[in-house]
């Protein structure tokens, strides 16, 4: 388990590195905390359960409708850019940016970091 964890943080370092963003974090799919990389740890455990459940909401939201799975859901606000992915069918990668990141490169980079994430969980 501890080196399950020791992965989790290096994809999350990694994923920090990327320009604009400023926290992430690994959530089950329920909400419950694996890893994260935020500033106030304290609030990480609330920002993934919540994540977690507006990404539910979301894939409840569209299936019903017939549009199938999303690929994420990004909440924008003019403090910054919440983005939430599966990362697999048991872990969820979230991360917050700062309000001018643009999303190219990030989206890139969270699809990269999600298929690692699907393949340790």
């Amino acid at each position: 388990m501890p080196d399950t964890i020791n992965m989790l943080d290096k994809i999350l370092a990694d994923t920090k590195r990327v320009g604009g963003v400023e926290a992430s974090v690994i959530a089950s799919r329920d909400g419950l905390l694996m890893a994260s990389n935020i500033p106030s740890s304290s609030r990480a455990e609330t920002f993934a359960a919540m994540s977690a459940t507006m990404l539910g909401a979301a894939e409840t939201a569209t299936t019903e409708l017939g549009k199938g799975i999303p690929d994420r859901v990004i909440v924008e606000s003019e403090h910054g850019k919440l983005i939430a992915t599966g990362a697999g069918p048991k872990a969820l990668l979230i991360v917050l940016t700062d309000p001018n990141a643009g999303l190219g490169l990030i989206l890139v980079e969270l699809e990269k970091a999600a298929e690692k994430i699907k393949k340790i969980v």
